[in-house]
């Protein structure tokens, strides 16, 4: 089959590297080699799939379900096998090979169309929060995981170039990294990029999360994304300010994690994001997410 990449990637791998690195280019080839060499049926491209990888649901030779996923070396593919293989399907899906050929991983076929997000607000939030606190495990002793600080710090050096109208927020934002790295309480594998979207329905348990980028550090840095989740709804309602107040606080207090170490780096994560956004022409969702950012 032809395997055409879904317009999300195609758009989303534009904005992270404009001048191309032909990964894209080599996608189709790539692909055919790794079903051939895993002898593989394939069933469909999940369409419209994520912004960092082609997903592509198949068949074992035994007739399993699995998920062929292929990712550009930018996002990490080698990173994302060694967090799942050291959580060994605890919280996370299972990785179902141990090799990463050409960035490609071997998956356990989940629900793809049935995510945390799917339920209402407060039981998706529950579930999600249930399943992160699985995935904050002691790192392997040699791992080689990016740190938040390292990550954060990449981050920070590209904010700084902010246009005039988002300057304060990120003056506000940098202090408060600098403030949170001074001290971090706790040393543990974070899945990095997590939010309702990133948690599907499973066989094995109810909910199993996805598609992570792994990274070292506090547990606070990763569930800040989550704190803003649905940020669409909460702008638009009149209570948006003091409903991010709250799940702030109902967040923290549900996983033990300190309140104000969860807001500060909510912050710098919305910030960072909405300056992200703006960068790569996408005014909407940088506006948003600065607007978010105004209310903690």
């Amino acid at each position: 089959m032809a395997f055409e990449p879904p317009r999300r990637l195609v758009r989303a791998l534009g904005e992270s590297a404009p001048d191309g690195d032909g990964w894209l280019e080599a996608l189709p080839g790539t692909a055919e080699r790794a079903v051939a060499l895993r002898e593989l049926t394939v069933e469909r491209v999940q369409v419209p799939g994520g912004r960092s990888s082609l997903v592509v649901l198949v068949r074992r030779p035994d007739g399993t379900p699995a998920v062929l996923k292929l990712a550009p070396p930018r996002a990490r593919p080698e990173s994302e096998r060694a967090a799942l293989a050291h959580w060994g399907g605890l919280g996370a899906v299972k990785l179902l090979e141990s090799a990463v050929t050409e960035g490609v991983l071997l998956l356990e076929r989940l629900h793809p169309d049935v995510s945390v997000r799917s339920l209402p607000e407060a039981k998706a939030l529950l579930e999600a929060a249930g399943t992160l606190r699985r995935l904050w495990v002691e790192p392997p002793a040699d791992h080689v995981f990016e740190t938040v600080a390292e990550r954060t710090g990449r981050q920070a050096a590209a904010m700084r170039g902010a246009a005039a109208e988002a300057a304060g927020l990120v003056d506000t934002a940098l202090a408060a990294r600098e403030e949170l790295l001074a001290a971090p309480p706790e040393r543990r594998l974070l899945h990095g990029t997590f939010r309702q979207s990133k948690v599907l329905a499973g066989e094995r348990m109810p909910w199993l999360a996805v598609g992570p980028d792994p990274v070292v550090g506090e547990c606070a840095f990763d569930l800040a994304r989550l704190v803003r989740d649905r940020v669409e709804d909460l702008i638009a309602s009149p209570s948006g300010a003091a409903t991010t107040r709250r799940r702030v606080k109902r967040l923290a207090e549900s996983l033990d994690v300190d309140q104000e170490r969860l807001r500060g780096w909510t912050l710098f994560r919305a910030v960072e994001s909405g300056v992200r956004a703006l960068r790569v022409g996408r005014p909407r969702d940088g506006e948003l997410l600065l607007e978010f950012a105004g209310w903690l």
